[in-house]
């Protein structure tokens, strides 16, 4: 071969990977609903998960693990476009989200990058994102806060076995408002199974116990574990037909943690009923 046709070669085969590196976004990727992108990037990763956790620098040396649907995306610089500061990118998502009302939790500087944690609460809902910027490419996590769809449902043959080895189970499936007693309709698999329980052994008898994080007084926390507890009798006896003589509710309050109530991961633990053998 000789130089002249390697050289042209060459040109193509350079000019093939700038344009595939350049410019176009990744396949089935988009910016996220709360903000635009900075002029002259595009789009070299996205991850979209219906849920996961991060966690937010919210201090030195403190974070927030917040869970919820989960957006992680990865900018790019194009080819020809001047390089932007690190810090005028992270300028442009900061006046972004006070544009909205959002809030900004925590700025800091890292080895030449700029990063920041904000924060926006409106119309119901509470999105947390992240920007981590290096000039010529920055990324941003978002977390919209929420709690996971529970597609798992501890059936009755799994409660009996727990009660049978531990004398008790507890029980996540179960959801009420924060701060209130009211079931959610969420709650119906569970107590399907729960009645199911009950009615595959009629002399069966259980405490109903209902248990709360440390969120509030504790005289506040205790009333509501009772009325919670309450609660969940009352719906498996009067909708769900079991029988009145087999439940005794009680409420334990924030007085029996599974895990500590510094996170909110523990907290969440910690909400909970349980039942448990007489």
């Amino acid at each position: 071969m000789d130089m002249k046709r390697l050289i042209g070669l060459l040109t193509l085969m350079l000019t093939a990977i700038a344009t595939l590196m350049a410019q176009d976004d990744t396949e089935n990727s988009k910016d996220p609903s709360l903000f635009t992108r900075m002029p002259g990037f595009s789009i070299y990763r996205y991850d979209d998960l219906q849920f996961d956790r991060f966690d937010f620098t919210v201090g030195p040396d403190k974070t927030q693990s917040v869970e919820g649907h989960s957006l992680f995306i990865i900018y790019w610089l194009k080819d020809n476009v001047q390089e932007p500061s690190a810090l005028q990118i992270i300028r442009n998502y900061t006046n972004a989200i006070k544009k909205v009302g959002g809030q900004l939790l925590y700025e800091w500087e890292d080895g030449g990058s700029q990063n920041v944690t904000m924060k926006l609460i409106k119309d119901g809902k509470e999105t947390w994102a992240y920007v981590y910027a290096a000039g010529n490419t920055y990324n941003i996590n978002i977390i919209e806060k929420e709690a996971m769809e529970q597609d798992v449902v501890a059936d009755a043959s799994s409660m009996a076995k727990s009660i049978k080895e531990t004398g008790k189970v507890a029980v996540y499936g179960i959801y009420f408002d924060s701060g209130k007693s009211t079931l959610k309709t969420e709650s119906l698999p569970t107590l399907q199974e729960i009645a199911k329980l009950m009615k595959a052994d009629p002399a069966l008898k259980l405490y109903v116990v209902g248990h709360t994080d440390n969120t509030g007084t504790f005289d506040a926390n205790l009333k509501l574990s009772m009325e919670r507890a309450a609660a969940v009798v009352n719906a498996l006896v009067t909708q769900h037909g079991v029988n009145e003589a087999g439940l005794k509710a009680f409420g334990d309050g924030p007085t029996a943690p599974v895990a500590s109530n510094d996170t909110e991961e523990g907290k969440a633990l910690n909400r909970r009923v349980e039942l448990v053998k007489q």
